[in-house]
This record gives structure tokens, sequence and C-alpha cells, in this order.
């Protein structure tokens, strides 16, 4: 396996927010007093400096600022890090750059500095229009300040949006959800992800589950919004990824099993050593413990072979056309053969379609997605 050739992104993780919601089980915390911008971002490039033997040359094909809420460091903070970032490692001509933003955070400022930087993309978390719904999820923000907000990044020159949009909301009504839709639909994002709300554990909501729409309910949101969706011109590529244009390279580099650096507290990499070994390396989860620490890494953690189809595939499934074949024995170091009997097995259940080039799922593999992965799980 050449690591050489395989696409390589960056993702930077800010793990603080106003406010923690009740939903969220991603690393984030809430932000107390002043940010010390400065410190944290040095522990970033410090983290990208400890990965750079497994950069072998390659380029940056993508740039993702996730959280937490990145959109609470300043241009001047995220410019550093991507001028400083850029002299550690090559920005291919192309990179996309993302950066979420969250419209409680908003400031119109910010948003032309982080253009100016080299942001390309902003991700911004609106998740309801409906102003009872944001307060039932927790949100900071109300229905206009998230419309003020895309207004400002249009202002700032941002031609590549996504904005986030949650459904199966605490007593939501499927008049509710639509008119959701139909509104964020109207403010004509590029690209557009709409997802179901889950109680996820060691959340808020986990441990006080509020009152979420039937299974019922829930299918019939997700066929007319998906309907909705392809008339307005947005293709569903992922289970809850649609784009009028562009899909999101960063997230496409994921589900295509690419490799990925990773800094910041908490962060996840997964990369490709040039003995054709795949890692998986961790760093320190807390925010206070990863700015105290002279080494961040919690773990660095080798996949077995054994591990591998399964890994893979847990990723190339989710994507509507699924992935090259080919991508199998060039990101795994594995030959085909050796998942032959499964592949068999999957389209013979009409899970994945008949073909030798593509690993795809056909409709029904979609829809019974965790039936199709346990056929690749290890014995």
């Amino acid at each position: 396996m050449d690591a050489a050739v395989i696409p390589l992104s960056l993702y930077v993780h800010i793990p603080w927010c106003v406010q923690k919601c009740p939903y969220c089980d991603f690393n984030s915390h809430q932000a107390k007093s002043t940010l010390d911008e400065e410190r944290y971002v040095q522990q970033l490039l410090n983290d990208l400096a400890d990965q750079a033997n497994f950069i072998q040359g390659r380029e940056l094909t993508s740039i993702f600022f996730g959280g937490g809420t990145p959109s609470l460091f300043s241009d001047k903070s995220i410019g550093y890090f991507l001028d400083q970032a850029s002299q550690k490692v090559s920005f291919s001509s192309d990179i996309e750059i993302t950066l979420e933003a969250n419209p409680g955070t908003a400031d119109a400022k910010f948003f032309s500095g982080y253009r100016a930087s080299g942001v390309n993309r902003l991700s911004i978390g609106v998740q309801s229009l409906d102003d009872k719904k944001l307060k039932a999820l927790g949100r900071i923000h109300s229905s206009k300040e998230a419309i003020v907000a895309i207004e400002m990044a249009r202002k700032a020159g941002f031609e590549n949006m996504n904005l986030d949009m949650m459904h199966g909301l605490p007593d939501q009504t499927l008049d509710e959800a639509m008119d959701d839709l139909k509104g964020l639909i109207s403010l004509d994002p590029e690209h557009i992800s709409w997802y179901q709300l889950t109680l996820e554990p060691n959340t808020l909501f986990y441990q006080k589950p509020p009152e979420l729409p039937s299974d019922d309910l829930l299918a019939d949101m997700m066929d007319h919004g998906q309907s909705l969706l392809s008339d307005k011109g947005y293709v569903q590529y992922e289970v809850s990824a649609y784009a009028k244009g562009e899909q999101a390279k960063h997230n496409v580099n994921y589900w295509q099993f690419g490799d990925y650096l990773a800094v910041g507290a908490g962060a996840h990499a997964k990369l490709t050593s040039s003995e054709g070994k795949i890692h998986r390396i961790t760093r320190l989860r807390n925010p206070k413990d990863y700015l105290a620490s002279n080494n961040t890494l919690s773990n660095d953690r080798v996949l077995a072979r054994e591990e591998l189809p399964i890994e893979f595939m847990l990723n190339a499934c989710r994507l509507n056309q699924g992935v090259p074949a080919n991508y199998f024995e060039q990101r795994t170091g594995l030959s085909i053969t050796d998942i032959e009997t499964q592949l068999i097995q999957a389209k013979a259940r009409d899970l994945l379609i008949d073909s030798n080039d593509v690993i795809q799922p056909t409709a029904l593999g979609h829809r019974f997605l965790n039936d199709l992965l346990a056929i690749f799980e290890p014995d």
C-alpha cells in the first residue's frame, strides 16, 4: 500500500461553546472566561508538527475547523494558524477550508476576516427556524439571528455554504418539520446537512428525554423531506448530506477512507504510515489537560488486519454512490479477494449492487445499513 497516493485532510478541533446544548455529545465545553487563543493555537501547531512523519509529501485537500464553536476564535487566530500550517504542509491549489459557525456568535468583522484568511466555506448551525424549537434545543440564537448570520456571510464573500438543520424535534409535527426545511431551502445554501435528532448517551436529553415524534412520523418526515430537497435541486449523496453543486470535500474524504491529520483537544486522526499501517490517533480530551501538557497524545493504535474491512465499509457505505472497488485495496492494503465471500453474501441479499467496479449500497442496503455492515464484522 502506497500511503503517498491516499488523499490527506486536516481536522482542527475548537472545544468551547457559549453554552452546551442538551443534545450534544461532542467534546465541547462551556467557555467560562476569556479564551487563551494564542496558547491554544500554539498547541494546535505542536500537534501538527507531531504528525509530520505521516504527511509524506502529500498536499492537504481540505481543512475543517469543528467544535465546539470555532467562530468563538477571532479571525486573527484562525488566520495565524492557517499561515503557520501552510509552512508545515502544502495546501492544494483548490483546497476547501471550512469553519463551523453558530448564529449566536456571528460577527460581521470575523466573517470578513475569516474569508480574508483563506477560509472559503462556512458551515452554520441553524438547526431550526422555529424559535420555540430553538428554545427547546437549548440554542442561544433566534431564527432572525440565523438569517442575519447567513446574510453577513454572503456579504463577506462566502459563495460556498453549508447549513445544518435537524428534524424529529420535541413535539414536532410533519407540517412544522417541512415548514422548517422549506425556510432553510429558501436561504439558497449550496449544501444542506439535514439529519434526525437522536438521543446520545452522556447528554442532558439522554438523561431527561423529551417527547419525540413516533417512528412512523419520523419516517414520514424523512420521505417528505427527501422529496422536497430533490424537487429543489439538492442531490443526496450521503445519509444526511445534500448538495446543489459541490459536495463537501472534507467529509467525502472521510467516507472514502482517506487519511486525515487531527489537532486539538480530543481530536481523532486516521493516518497511514510509510510501512502501510493504519493508525487511529487521539489527543487529550480535556481542554485544561490539553493546554497544560507537553505531549497531547492520548492514544496511537494500529488497526489490526481483521478490523480493516468493517472500518472501510462503515465509511464507504454512507455514500449513495459508494466508492470505486479499487479503493479497498488502495486504502486498506488488503486484496479485494479478502472480502469476496462477504461481498457475494451482501449482493445476494440485495444490499450491494452487483458490480465488480464499485462498492455501492442498494436502496435496500441504505435502509438496512446495520444489516449490511454486520456482514463485514470480524468473526
